[in-house]
């Protein structure tokens, strides 16, 4: 089974400028992560866009959607911004896409600061995306959770079940 690593930005691929102290995109670090991960597995990686998710809009979603339902692949990873990954992942949800299973994952911290979750987080979901059941699913810190029973915690930095869980 061939897994797509479908990149759009956020936090996961964001660069520091030392000059300016802004944070900005150069190009996808997935590729570095799955080499210092030491991945075997059969990947296609496909950069879609690299945006802030604060950037993400309508058009965006639809445009990972239409990426998504065009793919061959029945398992594909999503990285994504932490800021708006509910929303792409709701919109991926009312596309009707149930023959693949779609797992959204990010990072709170840039990969390239070193102390990232981004790799911890990318192994996850591509643990994930190999034996859940189709549907679509955000996996952060360890854990995965059904795209309509998540929520970020910005207080904690972390993602959790709806309910606080």
């Amino acid at each position: 089974m061939q897994i797509l690593i479908l990149v759009t930005g956020g936090t996961f691929d964001k660069e520091y400028d030392e000059l300016t102290g802004r944070l900005f995109f150069r190009h996808t670090h997935v590729e570095e992560m799955l080499r210092l991960g030491r991945a075997r597995l059969d990947l296609a990686v496909e950069t879609a866009m690299m945006i802030d998710s604060l950037d993400m809009d309508e058009a965006g979603r639809a445009g990972i959607v239409a990426r998504c339902r065009d793919a061959a692949s029945r398992a594909i990873v999503v990285t994504h911004g932490t800021d708006t990954m509910v929303e792409t992942a709701a919109a991926l949800a009312a596309s009707g896409l149930t023959d693949k299973t779609i797992v959204l994952t990010g990072a709170m911290v840039p990969y390239a600061f070193g102390s990232s979750d981004g790799l911890f987080n990318l192994g996850s979901a591509l643990s994930f995306v190999q034996v859940l059941p189709p549907g679509v699913y955000v996996a952060m810190n360890g854990r995965h959770f059904a795209w309509n029973r998540v929520q970020k915690n910005r207080e904690t930095g972390v993602f959790e079940t709806r309910n606080g869980e």
